[in-house]
């Protein structure tokens, strides 16, 4: 099993930049393909970006370009470098892992089984 604990986030202006950070537990977190998803008010939770065990990243198309995920095993962490914020990313983050024998990344959150305590991310125009 997986806890994750998020860090960062909080309000930028448009076109700045934030990086979170999800810390998690256990010995096993390599094998986890990890993800980022965001939930604006009133709308379903989104895809945002994801990595794999072998460092293969998936993004979503709106944040193609603007935004990195990366892993650091040794660290068990995971994290999201946002540029360019607009104020369509204003939203709560949250990281996530799918059950550990998943091995396929898959952008619905239904697939996902363990999750971070979300972050507010708040991009003011």
């Amino acid at each position: 099993q997986l806890q994750l604990v998020q860090s960062g986030g909080g309000l930028v202006q448009a076109g700045g930049s934030l990086r979170l950070s999800c810390a998690a537990s256990g010995r096993t977190f390599s094998s986890y393909i990890m993800g980022w998803f965001r939930q604006a008010p009133g709308k379903e939770r989104d895809f945002v970006a994801a990595v794999s065990w072998t460092e293969r990243t998936y993004y979503a198309d709106s944040v193609k370009g603007r935004f990195t995920i990366s892993r650091d095993n040794a660290k068990n962490t995971v994290s999201l470098q946002m540029n360019m914020l607009t104020a369509d990313d204003t939203a709560v983050y949250y990281c996530a892992a799918p059950p550990q024998s998943t091995v396929r990344v898959t952008t619905t959150p239904g697939g996902y089984e363990y999750w971070g305590q979300g972050t507010q991310v708040t991009v003011s125009s």
